[in-house]
């Protein structure tokens, strides 16, 4: 990693966690600037349903720590063999 790039990233991490969201999205979307609306239109559908099915409790969320640290274990194994 660039010292350029380290130092980007030090200050967007003293951004809030709305705006580190923005941000995450804006460079998501430089990488593949074109847009197709149908696939669009299906990821707002499947993000509606699933906030629906979180707002009737009808799935439990997880902690992004622990999402995260269950994911890091799978590498783990995985590298192990």
């Amino acid at each position: 990693m660039s010292e350029s790039l380290r130092t980007l990233f030090s200050k967007a991490s003293q951004l809030d966690q709305t705006d580190r969201a923005a941000l995450a999205g804006l460079l998501i979307d430089s990488l593949d600037p074109v847009s197709d609306a149908s696939v669009d239109a299906a990821w707002a559908a499947e993000i509606e349903q699933r906030a629906r099915e979180v707002d009737k409790g009808l799935v439990r969320t997880v902690p992004w720590e622990a999402l995260r640290d269950q994911l890091a274990a799978r590498g783990q194994a995985r590298d192990r063999g």
